[in-house]
């Protein structure tokens, strides 16, 4: 079954505030509360819809340096990538990581709250972790966007004004 203009503007709401009561979304997207109620459900059961979560300051909360770290990998293969990749899901100084194209390369996203504790985690944790051949570190110097909506405009229903 795929998407239509009201399932897209259910993500659309969604996206934006996840902790509307399921009346304010059926009116915002022009239905009743039952069909949007279930239309909600399904866009959950379908894998569309995959959590929520609050989004909270990491200044606030002390996390002042934002990193991406390039790790370079010893080996590239089938168990040594599955031995780092579980490595690296499990510590959360890591908000994100993906693996590249390249040779054995992850870009991970890091948070810590000062530079003498990321020095700490990296020769302390990452260097050590299974298959790490080198890492390379380059700091955020400002936030310009994080945590954007996804674009949803080439799904049907109607556009967002830019």
């Amino acid at each position: 079954m795929a998407l239509d203009r009201y399932d897209v503007a259910i993500l659309r709401e969604l996206q934006g505030d996840a902790r509307l009561s399921n009346a304010e979304l059926a009116q915002r997207i022009g239905l009743s509360a039952a069909p949007t109620w279930r239309r909600v459900r399904w866009l959950e059961q379908q894998g569309y819809v995959i959590g929520y979560r609050a989004e909270l300051d990491r200044r606030k909360l002390g996390l002042d340096v934002l990193a991406f770290v390039r790790v370079d990998a010893e080996r590239n293969n089938g168990a040594s990538t599955r031995a780092l990749e579980e490595a690296l899901r499990a510590l959360p100084e890591v908000i994100a990581c993906h693996y590249v194209s390249g040779a054995g390369t992850f870009e991970l996203t890091v948070m810590a709250t000062d530079l003498e504790a990321f020095s700490r985690f990296c020769v302390g944790t990452l260097l050590n972790l299974p298959n790490v051949k080198d890492i390379h570190t380059s700091f955020s110097l400002g936030e310009v966007k994080s945590a954007g909506a996804l674009p949803l405009d080439h799904l049907p229903g109607p556009r967002r004004p830019r």
